[in-house]
């Protein structure tokens, strides 16, 4: 059973994953541009994220090395002793392999019953068994103030183990973890061979270190060989600020052969709770372990707090393995360890700070399941989806896949979808404005790259989106509008001037390699685009259609805004002229009585992958941003509420077991979803590629645009088919895929929040948040 906000102990709870809902759970703990580590629904440490690549799913070494950082607990009373690993039970699909396990430590005693509590960016894993004398809670945080991107960049997973002693005698107490010393293996493989595996860099001369200072006590891994300048290279450790117990440690385990590092090290903390470093054996592993020992009453409670701090500096620009960008974060530590002492020792204020906000989300007077979607995928902003270079500047990927970024460069037809970014940290948006109009844009003719190269500087291809290019021009205006910052708006409005002339200039003017030629999206000020429009399905639309259509629409009203506030009377006129025969043409040319439609325009040939008749999932996709941003209706209200109950009415299946579709699902069998496109009144022969797909950014939109036009119980059917889709047994909750996993367009489940608020008497404030000094 999966229920919806209740509380457990001090952390609130949005959503409750009983024990048959675990298995896909993770929540990613970090810093937002420092990649993550984190906890599963039954309590393991996974997808090691730290190395500057995604690290999906458990690689191929972990498991047949049977070797994973992992923490144990060892009970010993008059009447009891056990050592038992800190993870719930072994779900019956990972069973089956060709070794028997398909997951590392699969055969370490493990607890019974495993349930998760969650609320980002808290969960709380609740271990039990009816053999063990203690329950256990895994508390795993990592800081995420809105107001304070610096204090959210943090490289720290923050863990906790309560323990509960339900006997009525005391118990010697030790929670131990075996740390894998993984530096310079960032996940990455490229080969197999019989029981070999080759990696982009792999573990070379690692060592692992105990340090004892300002009150924090831990063990650091690191490389003497791993070359310096590889992505992989770095530093990671695990500390803990507990003084009054017993801390024991180790820098070395047994080597490997017969898988003998575990065994050694169970023994090891079998034998009296504590651990020592193995010094009796010529060849030795370089896997570190850290123990704190306690004794916790009868019938009482005693937490065991730990700490992984990383600094891996390296990254490289996108998918150019040869040039190293850098990491923001890495500019304040030396490495993990200098990271912990800076770090840990402010937890207990940063954990109070990024309970206000949790807090306060959930107290909002809006359905638990958009606050629940809403606070989910916040996630996006822990993964390795997203950066900071040196300068600050906030990149993102649109988002992973298992081991490499999907699609590169803050591509801003995508990145257009979302508004949390904006909401919570103003100053990393204004950093993504910054990039498009200062280092993606062509100054002279307005073009903007849709895909940002890196180095910041580096020369453009010329790439231009048609949505991408208005939406970044709406964000400027929203940006501004959160911080009501007039002489920023003034030093960047020239150039987003430029960015929506660009839209006007002739045919032929803007080339894009060999198969690409821009022909004026609208030469002629039309108000309507029917040029060449490259966009977020990946292909290039010819003639009039509601999706770039709104998307040029919203742009008119914001620069109509825009050019008002910095006294640009005659172009602001001039888009106002504009806009109005734009608002008109597309309720006139491209509504159809039910939905806005294509004109695909006649004597080019055959034209693939167009929408045509198509009843498209974000037809409104600029209309719901105008409504966010109170720009208004940009066409008939009437149409627009006809064509969000048409969307509805023809793209939300209920059951997805007899749907056709040819490319990638992420709604299947008896799930419900909202279709991309949907053709009523006939199908394009080969019409865009998606069209039979449902990915969760697009629903958002649909279902924000359902409540700006007053169908609530639509829109909270559509959020509750995603989130159904998302309930830890098939899928994480804290990651919605689309080209990759943590997909930056899924973040548009926070613009329901912001459209229930708006609609519903609530106050849009109690989420916006200005950036703190």
């Amino acid at each position: 059973m999966i229920s919806l906000t209740a509380t457990a102990g001090e952390w609130p709870v949005v959503k409750h994953f009983d024990s048959e809902h675990t298995l896909r759970v993770a929540l990613p703990m970090g810093g937002i541009g420092c990649g993550a580590i984190s906890l599963s629904g039954r309590g393991e440490i996974v997808d090691w994220e730290i190395m500057n690549r995604p690290n999906k799913t458990m690689s191929e070494l972990e498991r047949q090395a049977d070797s994973r950082t992992f923490f144990a607990i060892r009970v010993k009373g008059k009447t009891h002793e056990s050592v038992t690993m800190l993870a719930g039970p072994l779900h019956p699909t990972e069973l089956y392999a060709d070794e028997g396990n398909s997951v590392p430590q699969a055969g370490l005693p493990r607890f019974r019953n495993a349930t998760f509590d969650g609320a980002f960016p808290f969960g709380t894993v609740h271990l039990s068994d009816r053999d063990l004398p203690v329950k256990v809670n895994i508390k795993g945080f990592s800081p995420f103030i809105p107001g304070d991107s610096a204090a959210s960049s943090l490289p720290v997973a923050s863990l906790e183990y309560e323990v509960e002693n339900l006997s009525g005698e005391p118990l010697e107490v030790s929670i131990a973890a075996f740390v894998r010393n993984t530096v310079g293996n960032d996940g990455k493989m490229t080969g197999f061979t019989w029981r070999r595996l080759t990696r982009t860099s792999g573990e070379k001369d690692n060592r692992t270190v105990y340090f004892d200072e300002s009150g924090l006590k831990g063990v650091m891994c690191l490389s003497d060989g791993v070359e310096t300048n590889s992505t992989a290279w770095g530093t990671f450790a695990l500390s803990t600020p507990e003084t009054k117990a017993d801390i024991s440690y180790k820098t070395k385990c047994a080597e490997n052969s017969w898988r003998r590092t575990i065994l050694e090290f169970w023994d090891d903390l079998s034998d009296d709770g504590n651990l020592k470093t193995i010094e009796d054996e010529e060849k030795t592993t370089p896997h570190g372990a850290l123990c704190v020992k306690k004794t916790v009453g009868a019938k009482s409670k005693d937490s065991f707090r730990f700490a992984f701090t990383w600094n891996f500096p390296n990254r490289q620009a996108w998918e150019d393995e040869k040039t190293i960008v850098g990491n923001w974060y890495s500019k304040h530590y030396v490495d993990a360890r200098d990271a912990a002492l800076k770090i840990v020792p402010r937890l207990d204020e940063l954990e109070k700070r990024s309970l206000a906000f949790t807090r306060k989300v959930i107290a909002l007077d809006a359905p638990d399941v958009i606050k629940e979607a809403a606070l989910s995928n916040l996630a996006v902003l822990k993964s390795q989806t997203v950066f900071r270079i040196p300068s600050g500047h906030f990149m993102g990927w649109e988002g992973s896949f298992h081991h490499e970024g999907s699609c590169h460069g803050s591509c801003t037809h995508v990145w257009n979808y979302e508004n949390a970014v904006a909401c919570l940290f103003p100053d990393l948006a204004r950093s993504m404005r910054d990039v498009e109009f200062n280092y993606s844009m062509n100054p002279k003719t307005g073009a903007m790259d849709f895909r940002t190269p890196l180095p910041l500087g580096s020369e453009l291809k010329g790439a231009v989106a048609a949505d991408g290019q208005m939406g970044t021009i709406m964000k400027v205006y929203r940006d501004w509008k959160i911080s009501g910052d007039d002489a920023w708006l003034k030093s960047i409005w020239p150039k987003v001037r430029k960015a929506l002339e660009f839209a006007w200039c002739g045919e032929g003017v803007h080339k894009w390699d060999k198969e690409w030629q821009t022909v004026g999206w609208d030469a002629k000020k039309s108000g309507l685009m029917d040029g060449e429009q490259h966009n977020t399905m990946d292909v290039n639309y010819y003639g009039p259609n509601s999706q770039m259509g709104f998307w040029y629409l919203g742009a008119l009203r914001a620069a109509e805004e825009m050019a008002k506030a910095t006294g640009d009377k005659d172009f602001a006129t001039e888009c106002r002229a504009i806009f109005e025969k734009g608002s008109k043409r597309i309720d006139k040319e491209l509504f159809n009585g039910e939905y806005y439609e294509q004109i695909i325009p006649e004597g080019r040939g055959e034209l693939r992958y167009q929408l045509g008749k198509c009843c498209l999932v974000d037809q409104l996709v600029g209309q719901q941003m105008a409504h966010l941003w109170d720009l208004g209706d940009l066409a008939e209200k009437e149409n627009l509420k006809t064509a969000c109950r048409s969307i509805m009415k023809y793209n939300f299946l209920s059951d997805f077991t007899h749907h056709f579709n040819n490319m990638r699902s992420y709604c299947v069998g008896d799930e419900a979803g909202l279709l991309m496109g949907s053709w009523p009144r006939g199908r394009e022969k080969i019409p865009f590629p998606y069209f039979g797909e449902v990915m969760t950014g697009f629903e958002y939109v649909a279902a924000a645009e359902m409540i700006f036009q007053g169908y609530d119980n639509e829109a909270l059917t559509v959020i509750k088919a995603i989130r159904d889709r998302h309930e830890g047994l098939k899928r994480n909750p804290f990651n919605e895929p689309e080209c990759g996993h943590n997909y930056a367009r899924s973040m548009a489940s926070w613009n329901c929040l912001l459209a229930w608020l708006k609609t519903h008497g609530g106050d849009v404030n109690e989420i916006i948040f200005k950036q703190q000094k």
